[in-house]
């Protein structure tokens, strides 16, 4: 399969085009002029450069594609105080990017963002049922692209052979693993610093975990799936609070930290994965195994030395 993958050179950009590479898929990447993309090389047999919001390349891009990833946001626009550029280059461009890539297979890289407000009626076990109710601008954009997405499946017949359309939204929880991109800070590295300062942690709260592995693994299970398209997959493995988090990069660090837990071992809410387990055959099972591995990984590679 030739896959049109947007934000190729990112963080989690990079790992689908490392591992769809490695089970013989073809990357065409499209990446920004200012990109730095040398780390995704070996994985992308053509690049695209242009902005996620600029038509002109997208002709280029879909050209040969069998599918389309969309996993780019322009974060310089979210973050402006101004909400026009926002709205016209992640929203807007977005929705145009999804009908110009007509009729392939499409995966958006949504967010569990896209949730905020967990209602009572889930007792605290948030499947995709779970009506969309975000707290933020990034989620309310996902949000509605994935509704753009199930009217571009269920409002026409824009799929091969006048059928609907292959469309599918995954949900990545905060994202770990090993960093290809050049100078890339993850939410990660902050906690591991703190400790190997010998700061005292005491952070309330915590997240929910998925390795980026798993997240790229599902991303093109998700392309090849029947059974996947108009669905949307929680990518969501384990629960830590951000004080275990900074225990696992002591232990990681072989040092003794000031590290108290101000908050329950259990969140209030957790993510049903099961339907990623299931259809997309993707373990989500890592555990906090996996983020302690990921501290021994910042550990070895000399993180904030």
């Amino acid at each position: 399969m030739k896959i049109a993958l947007t934000g190729v050179s990112g963080f989690i950009g990079s790992h689908i085009a490392r591992r769809a590479a490695a089970r013989g898929d073809r990357i065409i990447g499209l990446v920004r002029e200012s990109s730095v993309r040398a780390h995704v090389v070996p994985f992308v047999e053509r690049f695209v450069v242009g902005d996620q919001a600029d038509e002109s390349v997208w002709s280029d891009l879909f050209d040969g594609a069998d599918a389309v990833v969309h996993n780019s946001m322009d974060w310089q626009a979210l973050r402006d105080p101004d909400l026009h550029d926002h709205l016209q280059r992640n929203l807007a461009a977005s929705i145009q990017f999804l009908i110009a890539s007509r009729p392939r297979p499409f995966a958006l890289i949504s967010s569990v963002a896209v949730h905020h407000d967990m209602r009572p009626r889930w007792q605290g076990e948030i499947d995709e049922d779970h009506p969309l109710r975000p707290s933020s601008m990034y989620g309310a954009c996902k949000a509605a692209l994935e509704a753009h997405c199930w009217a571009e499946h269920y409002g026409g017949t824009h799929g091969p052979d006048n059928t609907p359309r292959h469309v599918v939204a995954l949900r990545p929880a905060a994202v770990y693993g090993p960093i290809m991109v050049p100078h890339h800070r993850s939410w990660s590295d902050n906690i591991f610093e703190a400790i190997k300062q010998g700061e005292a942690f005491d952070k309330p709260g915590g997240g929910k975990f998925v390795h980026v592995e798993d997240v790229a693994d599902a991303v093109l299970a998700s392309l090849r799936e029947p059974e996947a398209s108009a669905q949307a997959f929680n990518l969501a493995d384990c629960y830590a609070r951000w004080t275990d988090v900074a225990q696992f990069a002591a232990d990681a660090l072989g040092t003794k930290a000031q590290i108290t837990h101000v908050s329950p071992e259990q969140p209030q809410n957790m993510f049903d994965p099961s339907a990623a387990r299931t259809v997309l055959c993707v373990g989500l099972s890592r555990g906090h195994e996996g983020l302690r591995e990921h501290m021994r990984h910042l550990a070895g590679a000399g993180v904030g030395a």
